[in-house]
């Protein structure tokens, strides 16, 4: 019988998927051309010149592909085994980062390291990937066996965002939220994706709609109670299966709402607070009623879902107000168009939008687009290369960029499912879920969809850390599936 050596190189490139790699090629080379097409300079048009954004991007492309060469090469159980250890030390240097860092633009996120900077949150990614898949690997480790599994994952998460906080980067910490959907395909409910969709749902509401009153209370409060009392009939009906409840919750929810109706109508003057409070508050008791006597425990959910959204309504004021940066506050008011700023927070946005909308079908071409040349959309080799995508190429750039990602997202969850262990699964939907996030937030902070926060485009905005720790993420991931064959 022939004996395999099932790490030799020979069997690691037999099994790599190549495909992959050429994506990753394609992407990156695309990149350094759009950041040569961002940072062109009429007097000094060298792409390779390390003066320039283009020339230091090929060399930390270089460096990414030593580094992807040696991230293959390594025994696959390395990562597994070592898992730990490496988050924790990321965690040792994103504290360390708080302290000795010096402050550039208001945070503290970037070490400086002679002539290069590094950011350690982009590498922690890459760490904390490898961390839920250690745990989720574990033996007899079911995420819904126990609560107390819950606590473990969601500690992983949300230990490297504090931090990243503490360094006062929020674009990069709100990165690891993504994780969230490694958790649902592993079993979390999906009402806990509903109750962040509705989280967001109240906050828009919240904030956009502050100005105008109905009974005494801003609109968007007045709409978020009126959801609230929607969610618990639909909770009752849907998710308890409880027919009764969600019927006679409803009819007094309508009766109570007529009556005030007929009493404003009549220029009573009814407080919408007291009354909202009030209504809620009688059927939160009912429904507790009810679970002492039938023992659901999907009621205490129910209940439960009603009282937070009540508190996270009252606290998003506070939050916004008080916790927020006025920066941030201003830009979130732009991205939900309460302001306008076109000189301020919106001017990104604006010039952005402007440059990709001059670009028509087919762009002005290569080198030639008018606002990238004369610098009027800022960080424009960074957080908004697309808009050179855009403006230089037209429709049909934007949709091949476009496509691209598309093809990379599909083929990385084409991997994770083909997994034959949970490490290598859970590892891979962990990859997915980063590139769906930063491709989604960036674009959709380019086009005015969503508040500006620092998201860069994966292998386009120019960075060695960025292009690294994608790197560090993709050829990791690569290197778990070239391994699978081995297992069968």
């Amino acid at each position: 019988m022939e004996l395999r050596n099932t790490n030799t190189p020979p069997s690691l490139f037999r099994g790599l998927d190549w495909f992959t790699v050429v994506l990753y090629l394609l992407l990156v080379i695309a990149g350094v051309v759009s950041i040569y097409a961002a940072s062109y300079d009429f007097d000094e048009a060298n792409m390779l010149s390390f003066d320039e954004f283009s020339g230091k991007q090929v060399r930390w492309i270089l460096l990414s592909v030593i580094i992807g060469f040696l991230l293959l090469v390594v025994d696959r159980r390395i990562y597994e085994t070592y898992a730990y250890p490496v988050y924790f030390g990321m965690l040792l240097l994103l504290a360390v980062t708080i302290v000795i860092a010096p402050d550039i633009k208001g945070s503290r996120s970037w070490l400086v390291l002679g002539p290069m900077s590094l950011q350690p949150a982009e590498f922690a990614k890459f760490a904390t990937a490898l961390a839920l898949a250690k745990l989720f690997s574990g033996y007899n480790f079911v995420l819904n066996a126990r609560p107390s599994n819950y606590v473990r994952a969601l500690a992983i998460i949300f230990v490297p965002i504090l931090l990243i906080l503490a360094q006062r980067e929020t674009g990069s910490a709100l990165v690891y939220l993504s994780l969230f959907f490694v958790l649902y395909r592993e079993g979390m409910s999906g009402l806990v994706l509903f109750a962040a969709f509705f989280a967001v749902v109240i906050f828009v509401l919240t904030v956009k709609f502050s100005e105008t009153m109905i009974m005494g209370i801003p609109s968007g409060e007045f709409a978020v109670f009126i959801l609230i009392m929607i969610l618990i009939v639909v909770l009752l009906a849907a998710y308890a299966r409880h027919v009764t409840a969600a019927r006679n919750v409803g009819l007094w929810f309508v009766g109570t709402g007529i009556i005030v109706g007929i009493l404003v109508a009549c220029g009573v003057e009814v407080p919408g607070l007291p009354y909202f409070l009030g209504v809620i508050g009688v059927a939160c008791a009912y429904i507790l009623f009810e679970l002492l006597r039938l023992r659901l425990r999907a009621l205490w959910i129910i209940v439960g879902s009603a009282l937070v959204s009540v508190a996270f309504l009252f606290s998003v004021n506070y939050v916004f107000g008080n916790v927020l940066e006025p920066h941030q506050q201003m830009r979130i008011k732009v991205a939900l168009g309460i302001e306008e700023d076109l000189r301020g927070a919106g001017y990104n946005v604006n010039q952005s939008k402007i440059a990709i909308g001059s670009g028509g079908m087919f762009g002005k071409g290569f080198l030639k687009g008018t606002q990238t040349k004369l610098k009027y959309v800022p960080e424009q080799h960074t957080d908004f290369i697309f808009c050179t995508i855009g403006e230089e190429e037209g429709f049909v750039g934007t949709v091949t960029v476009l496509s691209l990602f598309l093809i990379l997202i599909l083929r990385i969850i084409a991997i994770a499912e083909r997994q034959p262990t949970t490490f290598s699964r859970v590892y891979a939907y962990c990859v997915a879920g980063y590139f769906i996030f930063h491709f989604c937030i960036n674009i959709g902070m380019v086009i005015g969809l969503c508040p500006v926060i620092g998201i860069p485009l994966p292998f386009f905005s120019y960075g060695g850390s960025s292009l690294w720790g994608f790197t560090f993420l993709l050829f990791i991931l690569l290197r778990l599936d070239a391994a699978r064959r081995d297992r069968h």
